[in-house]
């Protein structure tokens, strides 16, 4: 890859980004559309998607993302892509690595979101033809020199196996959390209710789980979470909610309960849809220690206590907004295409 080629992929993202923030009316089609595909990508979700992928496509970031990647003309590298389909454009970022890096993208779609990406890729191509010949649409993966594949932690295992004998990324299942230091403002707490809501809860950024004081009490939570109660005019959130409220009556479960979030205590990381578990701590170096301890499961923290304590560590209402660099499960997809 040459230092041009560089220099016009980034000028190519950043008018995509631009473009994001702004589509035309073709594409505003496609985003109220969506829905028909897949039930959980409404028009506002869809929206939030897009425009935080525009976001991330700034000038300043691409340039500071590039800034130390290979141009040394290494021939361009078959790189299968196997993307999931959990939330609108969730596999993009993984494509824009690879075209940024030179290297050719064999896309295998998600069901769930077999239309979104094709058309953002599309204009990109129309913005810069020369990445026309990096991206090639696949039902079955062949032929291919690098595989990064996303899907849960049964899929991971098929995955290693057939992917073992080329360098590869498998991603498994990862949970956000938040800890609470009972110090959080109304505001922080609103910003929190992004982290949780935001998508439905579907995504590995999304918060699962709670870790607060001992002794927390929920009312401020609730109190501030309160605007968000919309979510449950959202047929299958609404079901979700219904089912597991149901269960834990009927079980007898000991839980908390605002009409449209079940918070239960509860060691797991993994929160069914419309839940959330929480654990309690008695000191910030006890939390620390655990969320340490559980960074392989890891894929963000959001707070408000000192930075550096657990990482990678977000403020509140940031989680579903990362930067170029920041990777999921904290691997440099860069650093690896570079190797390959």
């Amino acid at each position: 890859m040459s230092e041009n080629f560089k220099e016009k992929i980034v000028e190519a993202l950043e008018k995509l980004g631009t473009y994001l923030l702004n589509p035309d009316d073709n594409f505003k089609t496609l985003i109220i559309n969506a829905r028909n595909k897949n039930a959980w990508f409404n028009e506002d979700e869809v929206k939030r998607a897009v425009k935080a992928n525009g976001l991330m496509l700034n000038k300043t970031d691409l340039k500071l993302w590039t800034k130390d990647l290979n141009t040394n003309g290494n021939t361009p590298k078959k790189v299968g892509l196997i993307l999931a389909g959990n939330i609108p454009l969730v596999g993009f970022h993984d494509i824009l690595t690879v075209l940024v890096s030179g290297n050719i993208a064999l896309i295998k779609l998600s069901s769930q979101d077999d239309s979104l990406i094709p058309a953002v890729l599309n204009q990109l191509i129309l913005i810069e033809p020369l990445v026309k010949d990096q991206i090639k649409y696949v039902d079955r993966l062949i032929d291919f020199d690098a595989v990064i594949a996303t899907g849960s932690n049964n899929s991971s295992r098929y995955f290693d196996y057939y992917f073992a004998k080329v360098p590869n990324i498998i991603r498994k299942n990862r949970n956000s959390l938040a800890l609470i230091t009972g110090s959080e403002t109304t505001e922080d707490l609103k910003h929190l209710g992004e982290d949780i809501f935001n998508y439905y809860g579907l995504g590995c950024r999304n918060i699962s789980k709670l870790y607060v004081p001992e002794g927390y009490i929920f009312n401020h939570f609730f109190e501030s979470i309160e605007e968000y109660s919309g979510i449950l005019n959202h047929h299958k959130y609404q079901n979700n909610y219904d089912y597991n409220k149901s269960i834990y009556l009927v079980n007898r479960n000991e839980h908390l309960d605002n009409g449209f979030l079940l918070v239960k205590r509860d060691e797991n990381l993994t929160s069914p849809l419309a839940v959330i578990f929480y654990e309690e701590y008695q000191s910030l170096e006890e939390a620390t220690k655990k969320l340490n301890s559980k960074a392989e499961e890891i894929q963000v923290v959001v707070t408000s206590a000192p930075a550096n304590l657990v990482s990678p560590q977000v403020n509140f209402g940031e989680s579903q907004s990362p930067k170029l660099w920041d990777y999921a499960d904290g691997v440099n997809t860069l650093e690896f295409l570079n190797s390959i």
